[in-house]
């Protein structure tokens, strides 16, 4: 199968993402032809002039419409790509110039209709952006789910480097409208459809993530109340390991309180575990600032994490609430 590449990219009020992700497209080390594929999700802050300034380097396409949601937005742009394979990227990752060698190479050795890659800190990125990024991605916080574990058919791809080919697109219809979560739930719907994923280790972006700790809860706590939707969309997908963060934050609670009533054994593990991540970050990043920073970070990942899975799973397991009206800022209406 030949397979004609086109890169579809979401874009909301991030003219300079945009820009520095156009850069490194210009300087991907590659002889395939692909096409570059830019939906302005409603922007106030458009990226209209960084895209017209790429049309001599790049094969680029620039649409723009109501805000609807990236999910929504991915797919208005897949309808619109004229490749067979599509790739999304999130606006705020950057390539290494390697990248579509390293997709090319896997997908010819073992073709999948719908393929993840992990995410990865530059250099250049600031402390705050290193220590989340280590949060985000290794094995002691969230298990290496979002591209450090080598499994095949059981892979979630996430939407901010994530391949589809147009067959599965058609298949499945794309992304749904809950956000955070569209990308979890479309890997699923596409193994129930027969279609399977992989992790490329390769085809890893530099995933910058203009956030602070503030926005960073924000967004965990959604990704907490979105798994329990999650769940009841797709019950044979349940983990006990889910109920992790919420059980690492009542356990720290409790085991607060045995150290000043009783023994201080149970807080010991904490601190052991602490630890433990420190000196992973510090192995991992090769900075203690930014070892220090990761200690933050994985506090505040489980515990919005956590308080979110909590809340939600209370919300619809057990009052039995419709997840749409209940948590209506997780769904956008097309």
């Amino acid at each position: 199968m030949h397979l004609n590449f086109s890169f579809v990219i979401p874009v909301y009020n991030r003219p300079e993402e945009t820009a520095e992700l156009l850069e490194s497209f210009v300087n991907l080390k590659t002889s395939i032809n692909f096409e570059v594929v830019i939906v302005e999700d409603g922007s106030t802050i458009t990226s209209k002039n960084v895209v017209e300034a790429y049309r001599g380097k790049l094969n680029i396409s620039y649409y723009s419409k109501p805000n609807t949601g990236p999910g929504d937005s991915r797919n208005y742009g897949m309808q619109k790509a004229k490749g067979n394979y599509f790739i999304i990227l999130d606006s705020d990752c950057i390539l290494p110039n390697n990248y579509l060698i390293e997709v090319l190479k896997s997908l010819n050795h073992n073709y999948v209709d719908c393929f993840g890659g992990p995410d990865a800190a530059h250099h250049s990125f600031t402390n705050l952006q290193k220590a989340i990024n280590f949060s985000m991605t290794s094995i002691l916080t969230t298990g290496g789910i979002r591209g450090r574990k080598n499994s095949v058919n059981t892979f979630q791809p996430r939407s901010f480097n994530m391949g589809l080919s147009k067959k599965a697109f058609l298949a499945s219809q794309g992304f749904g409208n809950i956000h955070p979560g569209e990308d979890p739930d479309l890997s699923i719907r596409l193994w129930n459809l027969g279609f399977k994923t992989k992790l490329i280790p390769g085809a890893y972006v530099y995933h910058k993530r203009r956030i602070s700790w503030s926005k960073f809860y924000t967004q965990v706590n959604k990704f907490g109340m979105v798994r329990p939707i999650l769940n009841v969309w797709h019950p044979t997908t349940k983990k006990i390991t889910y109920w992790f963060p919420s059980l690492f934050c009542l356990g720290f609670l409790l085991a607060s309180m045995l150290a000043i009533f009783i023994t201080p054994i149970f807080l010991m593990a904490y601190l052991f575990y602490f630890m433990s991540a420190f000196f992973a970050a510090l192995f991992a990043t090769k900075s203690i600032a930014v070892s220090g920073l990761a200690l933050i970070a994985i506090i505040i990942q489980f515990t919005g994490y956590g308080i979110g899975f909590f809340k939600s799973t209370w919300a619809i397991q057990i009052l039995k609430k419709n997840p749409q009206t209940h948590f209506p800022k997780l769904f956008f209406r097309k």
